[in-house]
């Protein structure tokens, strides 16, 4: 098989394709051809050590295609099923990957392999942020930073489905206009103005029972002062670096303020979870409440230029890999 490694934690240099033999398949697995590849901020976070890999390893932990072996023991899953999956092993930068059977996700036929590889992580990560750690309730205002995003444009339609009042941030005009087409009701340029404010000019000085930050480092506080007296501050991610050097006694002078620091992979831990979960997913898809727009493709072997873009911040949506 042909996939991406990475020999040393670094830059995306450090990137590079290599042929390697099939992995051995054992009780439990399948052994999947991908025909698609998601790429995802977590990735660059196992290459540049930010979350330490053992070396050398491959990178990815999302795909889609078809299963071609099946390992002793696996019933729900037969040779020539489409499946997804998004929770490992990483590896799935490469032309196949042999994961466990649990992780797998049969797709329905309404959704294709590049559409799944493009929303399967991304829409659970939502599904769990607004189905599960905060339920979020029609009539609620809530934010949402880089609505621009992969995970912010799935979140902002299925919040808008739910009757939730939407404030998006981005990070220029172009993103603004998108958001906007997609329902978000406000849309803050954090380039331009201070959010906090803008939360409290929104909601008439209420501010709000959650914030969904995956910016991290530069918007942590902000989001803080856009939280309500006992609000929930759900940091789920770490573009723009990790969150560190918090002092707890400001999320007591700031209004007794909570906040998390979730995954996905604790909400999907067993095969009933990740089942609701993805059918919830889908289901939302199906609907018409969710629409996926195109994902940008790259080639596997410029895996790197996708990690390039994606770090930029210039990228709108989903970016998969096709190998």
């Amino acid at each position: 098989m042909t996939r991406i490694e990475i020999n040393a934690h670094g830059g995306p240099e450090q990137m590079v394709l290599v042929e390697r033999p099939l992995p051995a398949l054992q009780p439990g697995q399948l052994l999947v051809r991908h025909e698609a590849i998601g790429v995802n901020f977590i990735d660059t976070y196992h290459r540049t050590g930010l979350y330490p890999l053992p070396m050398p390893t491959g990178l990815g932990g999302e795909a889609a295609g078809l299963v071609e072996a099946v390992g002793e023991g696996v019933s729900h899953v037969k040779a020539g099923d489409r499946i997804a999956y998004c929770s490992g092993p990483i590896g799935s930068y490469a032309t196949h990957n042999v994961i466990n059977a649990a992780t797998a996700v049969l797709l329905p036929t309404s959704i294709t392999a590049k559409q799944a590889a493009s929303c399967l992580l991304k829409g659970l990560t939502v599904q769990y942020l607004i189905r599960q750690i905060y339920p979020v309730k029609a009539g609620e205002t809530v934010l949402f930073h880089a609505a621009a995003g992969g995970v912010g444009q799935i979140a902002v339609q299925w919040l808008k489905a739910l009757g939730a009042t939407v404030i998006g941030t981005v990070g220029s005009e172009e993103k603004a206009e998108l958001v906007k087409a997609l329902g978000c009701d406000h849309v803050i340029d954090y380039r331009k103005d201070s959010v906090p404010e803008r939360v409290a000019e929104i909601t008439g000085g209420a501010k709000l029972p959650v914030v969904y930050d995956g910016v991290g480092k530069d918007t942590f506080e902000a989001s803080l002062d856009c939280l309500r007296p006992r609000g929930l501050m759900v940091s789920f991610g770490n573009a723009s670096g990790a969150v560190d050097g918090v002092n707890l006694g400001i999320l007591a002078t700031k209004g007794s303020l909570m906040v998390t620091r979730p995954t996905l992979a604790h909400f999907v831990a067993t095969r009933p979870a990740l089942e609701a979960a993805s059918n919830d997913l889908f289901s939302a898809i199906a609907s018409g409440a969710i629409k996926l727009a195109a994902p940008s493709e790259y080639a596997l072997a410029d895996a790197a230029k996708a990690h390039i873009d994606l770090q930029s911040r210039k990228t709108k949506g989903s970016l998969i890999l096709i190998p």
